[in-house]
């Protein structure tokens, strides 16, 4: 008898936001687990919203996702890092790093499905049956899996950032995408401690505390330290 044909699945979650890490998943099922977890409603993590209903409905998917996938890895990218390698353009080779990582520890697989097709093609060189597709989440479950694990990772430390700050400056909202909600918070933040929290990626643009801060405000005055070693080196 045939075995079930096995996919890997890789996706990330907080690429974007001003505040927290950004995370990466990889998600291993074979066709018998992908339509279980088609059948409980997976899909693309991002659909379920950003309120408290869709951070439930993560967890449970998460939960069910951890109990039929074959394995599961979850990679958090720290937002020292994400400045590191944003300030040297390579953003996007660090996420092929980490998905080269991710692919490296999972078990031999049939396919491999990796979330953008720019981001992720070149890594097809390195493994033939990779396939890197736009909206990946949307065309394979082992790729919606890794995105609802990466989610809930990201939610669950997004959490523990709000908490830090909740009793100063209430709920903190806004997921910390650079919406309305995340920048009131970073602007009352720099208004009483007159600098960026350090949660905040240095690296992202911050027009909208020039008028606390000052026109010349340098985000890494706080850290020269880590400015120092994220700048390319002249050889």
């Amino acid at each position: 008898m045939q075995k079930h044909k096995t996919t890997l699945g890789i996706d990330e979650a907080g690429r974007g936001p001003v505040l927290g890490p950004m995370v990466l998943a990889a998600v291993v099922v074979d066709t018998r687990a992908a339509r279980r977890l088609t059948r409980r409603g997976l899909r693309d993590s991002k659909t379920f919203g950003a309120g408290e209903k869709g951070r439930k409905a993560r967890e449970n998917l998460a939960a069910e996702v951890r109990e039929v996938a074959s394995f599961v890895a979850v990679r958090v990218v720290d937002v020292c890092e994400v400045d590191r390698r944003v300030v040297r353009g390579e953003l996007n080779a660090l996420e092929r790093d980490v998905a080269r990582e991710l692919i490296a520890a999972a078990p031999t697989v049939h396919r491999i499905v990796a979330d953008g097709k720019r981001l992720f093609a070149a890594l097809s060189d390195e493994h033939p049956h990779l396939e890197a597709l736009d909206k990946g989440e949307s065309k394979h479950a082992s790729v919606a899996a890794a995105s609802v694990i990466a989610k809930h990772r990201r939610d669950q430390l997004f959490e523990r950032i709000a908490c830090r700050y909740r009793n100063l400056f209430g709920e903190i909202r806004g997921g910390g995408y650079g919406n309305a909600a995340t920048r009131e918070f970073i602007r009352s933040y720099a208004q009483r401690f007159g600098r960026q929290p350090p949660e905040a990626r240095r690296s992202w643009p911050y027009a909208y505390l020039a008028d606390i801060l000052g026109d010349s405000f340098d985000p890494w005055a706080d850290s020269p330290s880590e400015r120092a070693g994220q700048l390319r080196l002249s050889l």
